[in-house]
């Protein structure tokens, strides 16, 4: 690399000490840092050299070493090496998209990841916790669900990653869920998520019409925004039915002496 040495040195002048060029002797203090500024160490000014030896190091030490100087700066925040770095703990295959913001590249621990489920009829969150040896409460926190009901509002939950291995040769997707409310490093098992271009505005439109629909029960029901989307849900969307299977449930609680 022309940086380090030129090809036209010979070899005596490659092996030649440093302090035989002058005529004063430098004294070299074996105590000192290694530095980027100390011309004694040109090598670590050199960009091909750096970029060897950033890859061994983890997200901290890279954001550490972006912080010595400019050249180092320029080698440890260029994206190849944030995301190769980012990868390469879990042995990932690729990482798709890119985040809002480059501070979701500071960390790479395993709740930076999540496996999406699509919902199918007659699951519960205690059924997918079972299924991928998770915990209720972290699926419940993960996607900001108060109550178990909240999962009949939604077409998929994200799962935390238990079992690193499932990691391994695999590719995520850089997501910003709507209700984790956060960027996810999403793994889809089975394949590449859903595109549906041109639905985006009817999906908007839908979501805040139903948004309407659920306050306005949570109103007259007096109770909080999971039961109300679960009963909207078992009435298929229908608020009168709603209200209907509510009160008959709130009935037979009274009649029981649960209520």
């Amino acid at each position: 690399m022309s940086c380090c040495c030129d090809e036209n040195d010979d070899e005596s002048t490659l092996t030649s000490p440093l302090n035989s060029f002058s005529s004063n002797p430098i004294h070299i203090d074996s105590t000192a840092t290694i530095s980027p500024m100390n011309s004694h160490f040109a090598a670590l000014t050199c960009r091909d050299t750096l970029r060897l030896i950033f890859e061994k190091l983890s997200l901290a030490d890279l954001a550490r070493a972006s912080c010595v100087c400019k050249t180092w700066n320029a080698v440890a925040s260029d994206d190849n090496m944030v995301v190769e770095t980012f990868k390469a703990p879990w042995k990932l295959l690729d990482v798709v998209g890119k985040p809002s913001s480059r501070s979701f590249w500071r960390d790479n621990g395993i709740g930076k990841f999540a496996i999406s489920h699509r919902i199918l009829r007659g699951e519960t969150v205690a059924s997918l916790a079972v299924k991928y040896s998770s915990q209720v409460t972290d699926i419940k926190r993960l996607n900001n669900m108060m109550s178990d009901h909240g999962i009949y509002s939604r077409e998929r939950l994200l799962i935390p990653v238990s079992n690193p291995d499932i990691l391994i040769n695999g590719t995520c997707y850089i997501e910003l869920d709507t209700y984790a409310k956060r960027e996810v490093a999403v793994l889809y098992l089975d394949g590449k998520p859903e595109s549906k271009p041109g639905t985006l505005l009817n999906r908007v439109t839908s979501d805040r019409g139903k948004r309407r629909v659920i306050d306005s029960l949570k109103r007259s029901m007096h109770v909080d925004d999971g039961t109300a989307q679960y009963y909207l849900s078992i009435s298929n969307g229908d608020p009168r039915a709603a209200l209907s299977q509510f009160s008959s449930d709130l009935r037979w609680e009274r009649q029981t002496g649960l209520a």
